[in-house]
């Protein structure tokens, strides 16, 4: 009796099985591409018909790679060299590295300046893009514009101080007159700016060699740096141009409203080859007489005022994506226009415009190469012009495009993954 009562008590295990591994097919690799490549009979035939044309293009490429030439000084050499063998004369790179990189006019023993203004620009953008670096690193880069610039351009390092002390009495003058009006802030700081530059113009004829490098005129840049310089440049000017170009036009006060408007429609109606167009021929003429307003800074002018449209109507976009509670929370908090805007309203407008910043900032560096049809000597006007004009490298096209290709999908990459962390790190999608 008391056996049979035993049996039928169920057994409760007191110890854990051992862990066993998972199957094979539900783990690292084989999982991935069951789950990615081979899922289903239709991408199992577009896996296999996409690997048979990546082997066709590495089969047919990788000869053309290997047999490359780097050690010859014209094109006429490396088919020598080859023997009618397929392969790539890379030596157009290293004979013409530098007037792909500089140009042709930058003095040569000048080189090391536009290289350290570069590295200094890695080093100005890590504490505006990396939340992680040091704070005090904000310093150099508010001084980055004006080092970068003697170090291009040359001349007395009097020149770009003069314009930082303006800049910083510029922005004293507003924070004095903002509390009044953020209007009067600004054309009070744009008022203290300009007269301080002007005054302070006067010194460096005094001191013409204090701390000078030679000077390089704008029209003997060239080459990828041109590229970087109008790259850079616009970039971050159109960005606040953009922010005050959205604001404007959801403004109560109509004449403001509808100059931003206006503006705004406008540059988004022409295309920039246009306004490039205008900037080499017609944009002297609305400066005074005897102004000498060179090519570079007319261009980077009609570039800015381009690129400031568009990240104006991206920005209106993550304006409108705000709900009205967020205005009417700043509004019972006792904030002003100014306050409002920069403390609670900007700040999430610029998470939401991120992508929309980001697809302009690429899309507008990628245009940097239109200069040269209006005959900048930039990268691609390098290629097009004086390399492949000379009887050494005439007929040399695979390898210098490719060249650009590679530079320009590394810049733009990097942005685009930068923008992708970003996201990542702020959670734009209000997770």
């Amino acid at each position: 009796m008391s056996d049979t009562h035993a049996q039928s008590v169920a057994y409760v295990r007191d110890t854990m099985l051992p862990e066993q591994a998972p199957p094979v097919t539900e783990a690292g690799v084989i999982k991935w591409m069951r789950e990615n490549l081979f899922k289903g009979w239709f991408n199992s035939i577009l896996t296999i018909v996409s690997l048979y044309f990546i082997y066709q293009i590495v089969t047919g490429a990788f000869p053309w790679f290997a047999n490359g030439i780097w050690s010859t000084s014209s094109l006429a050499e490396c088919r020598e060299v080859l023997d009618g063998a397929t392969g790539a004369c890379f030596s157009v790179l290293t004979e013409r590295w530098n007037q792909l990189l500089f140009g042709f006019k930058y003095p040569s023993e000048g080189y090391w300046r536009p290289t350290l203004a570069f590295v200094f620009l890695i080093v100005a953008l890590a504490p505006a893009l990396y939340p992680a670096a040091p704070r005090k690193m904000l310093f150099f880069t508010g001084l980055y514009p004006f080092i970068a610039f003697w170090l291009i351009w040359g001349g007395t390092i009097l020149i770009p101080l003069m314009v930082l002390i303006g800049v910083i009495a510029g922005y004293f003058a507003f924070k004095r007159f903002e509390r009044q009006s953020f209007a009067m802030g600004m054309l009070a700081g744009l008022l203290a700016a300009v007269v301080v530059i002007w005054a302070g113009g006067l010194i460096p004829s005094l001191l013409p060699g204090f701390l000078a490098l030679e000077a390089v005129p704008s029209r003997d840049l060239g080459g990828f740096m041109l590229n970087m310089i109008l790259g850079t440049v616009c970039v971050s000017l159109s960005l606040p141009i953009g922010i005050l170009l959205a604001l404007g036009r959801q403004s109560s006060m109509p004449i403001i409203k509808w100059i931003c408007v206006i503006f705004i429609e406008f540059i988004r109606g022409v295309p920039l080859i246009t306004l490039l167009f205008v900037a080499n021929v017609v944009l002297a003429y609305f400066f005074p007489p005897d102004a000498n307003i060179d090519l570079v800074l007319r261009v980077i002018i009609m570039i800015t005022m381009f690129a400031s449209a568009y990240i104006a109507e991206v920005i209106r976009g993550g304006l409108a994506a705000l709900p009205r509670g967020q205005y009417e929370a700043a509004d019972s908090l006792g904030l002003d226009y100014a306050q409002s805007m920069r403390l609670i309203i900007l700040p999430q407008a610029l998470k939401i415009s991120i992508p929309g910043i980001v697809n302009v900032a690429v899309g507008l560096f990628k245009d940097t190469t239109l200069v040269s049809v209006i005959s900048m000597f930039d990268l691609v006007g390098m290629i097009r012009g004086p390399i492949l004009a000379s009887t050494e490298w005439n007929g040399v096209y695979w390898e210098l495009w490719g060249f650009a290709v590679f530079v320009f999908f590394i810049v733009c990459f990097s942005i685009s993954k930068y923008s992708q962390w970003l996201e990542r790190q702020l959670a734009t999608d209000h997770r």
